[in-house]
């Protein structure tokens, strides 16, 4: 039995929280044929599926595995890993972030902005990017619901290690308020309780490097909004509409905040757009022109060329999916509504970021 082919083997499990191999993260010990995993807390969510997944990479071995929980020395010094030299409570996502920034508006509800960011976060992840999700509707929280999620949130002491959707290689972190709730009570705060909450969504949570943070707002242009304009100062906006000239005309003002806040829009999603009917034919239930006549508004405002970014027709299966917590573009690839939201992730993916005036993280 050679240790160095066990240490392989165990290099190829999984952290499910924190995306990384147990073994850079110090949570294994390989001592006399007997594999230790130190898992983070006690009652760690994700304790039995790493014990399977060790006990499975070291079958062939005939080696014992037994299950320990962290020192808080050892806590402290994953912390520390994980924070790679930065303070605690410092918010990864300032103006030299690498990430790319959505947030995610409309003007009202009842458009369907929660069901599209969910599922552009799961078609962004199933394109192989590492993707962070916050559900910011703190009073109308819905994300963990639409991706299944009903586990809480681990806390190594202060630090939160965020649920992951399973989704491509890396999975989705998602961080809602909804996670820290019983028996879906509801929240009854005011402004200062609203800003600390989304600061510990940030500040708080364990992100790791990400390649896209997508934001769902809550709708409107209340507290929330203003603060993680502030809080996000690299972050752009993208508005959800319904063709309905009503609706559209309310979602302009959620991209006018974020102007006014310092993000650009970077697009226009009009969702609802029509009922494919037997023939092949589009009953446009909503009315039409919508999305565009949003795009042009903000671009008039921004000075900026704002493109409507695609059109989602109405779809049972995207429905379904939302209330069973099973995203339309992972579970039913080819209907209509997965096919557009996936073109639309395509062109976010393509958005680059400026490097221009960042402290860049170069390795020597």
């Amino acid at each position: 039995m050679s240790a160095s082919a066990i240490e392989r083997a165990l290099g190829t499990v999984i952290d499910p929280e924190l995306r990384l191999p147990l073994t850079e993260l110090n949570m294994i010990d390989l001592t006399d044929g007997l594999v230790t995993v130190k898992l983070t807390v006690a009652g760690c969510p994700a304790a039995q599926k790493i014990e399977a997944d060790v006990r499975a990479a070291v079958a062939e071995f005939g080696v014992d595995v037994a299950m320990t929980v962290m020192s808080q020395a050892e806590r402290n010094e994953l912390k520390e890993k994980l924070r790679a030299g930065k303070p605690p409570r410092t918010n990864p996502f300032d103006k030299d972030t690498l990430t790319r920034v959505y947030l995610v508006g409309s003007g009202k509800g009842g458009v369907g902005k929660s069901s599209v960011t969910t599922n552009l976060a799961v078609a962004l992840a199933e394109a192989g990017h590492r993707v962070g999700l916050i559900d910011a509707d703190i009073f109308g929280f819905s994300i963990p619901g639409q991706l299944g999620i009903t586990e809480k949130p681990t806390r190594v002491d202060e630090l939160i290690l965020p649920p992951v959707a399973q989704a491509g290689k890396w999975g989705v972190k998602v961080i809602s308020i909804g996670m820290f709730l019983d028996d879906n009570k509801p929240v009854a705060w005011r402004g200062p309780m609203l800003h600390r909450a989304v600061e510990q969504f940030l500040c708080d949570v364990f992100w790791g490097d990400l390649d896209f943070l997508l934001v769902d707002l809550p709708p409107g242009t209340g507290d929330i909004a203003i603060s993680l304009g502030q809080l996000l100062p690299t972050a752009k906006s993208i508005v959800v509409t319904t063709p309905q000239v009503a609706a559209a005309e309310v979602a302009e003002r959620s991209g006018s905040v974020g102007l006014q806040t310092g993000q650009s829009v970077f697009g226009v999603i009009e969702n609802m757009s029509w009922l494919e009917q037997p023939d092949g034919s589009k009953f446009e239930i909503f009315g039409h022109g919508g999305g565009l006549a949003v795009a042009e508004r903000l671009s008039a405002l921004s000075g900026q060329a704002v493109p409507q970014l695609g059109q989602i027709p109405i779809s049972v299966a995207l429905r379904e999916g939302s209330d069973a917590g099973l995203p339309v573009v992972q579970n039913h690839p080819d209907d209509p509504a997965a096919k557009a939201i996936r073109e639309i992730a395509v062109k976010i993916s393509q958005d680059k970021i400026g490097l221009a005036g960042r402290l860049l993280r170069v390795s020597l």
